[in-house]
């Protein structure tokens, strides 16, 4: 019987967002510090879907539960799809800068025009079964850079993304609304629908 889902991640936002996406499944969906588990995979993968299958069918392997895992990231045009998979691990060295998220990608945009800020927040999510062939499904929203933060929820990169179709920045919207539309909502709408084929295939 399936009744648990592994979150390949100790990501409290990410998890939060997840749970809240997932509402009114007969699951129960558990971290890996949970789960007891604390090894950390190495992501060496040069996509986000590698990276995200890597988690998953790690995470599956090691646990035994089906498990969802996802990579996900910012992609500037004018930096030439960068930060990408290095989105995590792309900001500011000083520690002190509680902007530090998004600071980096602010002065390597400083002074570009707005045709040069066209980005996209990119999430790929794997779901991985032991004894099954790994799902990879995807969620894009595209948005501009904007030239300065405005807004206080979400968190990463959300103060300094501007949705045209909103006119707002993503730290701006409420967090029901992100959780509708984002790209990580996106991705898993698809895949909280093949969860649910899993839970009917496991007679509840």
């Amino acid at each position: 019987m399936l009744d648990t889902l592994l979150i390949g991640s100790n990501n409290a936002h990410k998890v939060e967002e997840l749970q809240a996406i997932f509402a009114g499944l007969p699951l129960r969906l558990i971290t890996l510090h949970e789960a007891g588990i604390d090894h950390e995979v190495d992501e060496t993968g040069t996509t986000f879907e590698e990276n995200a299958r890597l988690k998953a069918d790690t995470y599956a392997a090691i646990s035994g539960l089906p498990t969802l895992a996802d990579d996900s990231g910012l992609e500037v045009a004018a930096l030439k799809s960068a930060p990408g998979i290095y989105t995590a691990r792309w900001a500011l060295p000083d520690l002190d800068n509680p902007h530090r998220s998004y600071a980096r990608v602010l002065e390597e945009l400083k002074g570009k025009p707005f045709h040069d800020r066209i980005a996209r927040f990119v999430c790929v999510i794997a779901l991985a079964r032991p004894g099954a062939e790994t799902v990879v499904v995807e969620g894009v929203l595209p948005g501009i850079i904007a030239e300065e933060p405005r807004g206080v929820g979400g968190f990463g990169y959300d103060p300094v993304f501007y949705l045209l179709d909103y006119d707002q920045h993503m730290a701006e919207l409420p967090a029901e609304e992100k959780n509708r539309i984002s790209h990580r909502a996106q991705a898993a709408a698809q895949a909280r629908t093949i969860i649910e084929g899993w839970v009917r295939g496991s007679g509840q």
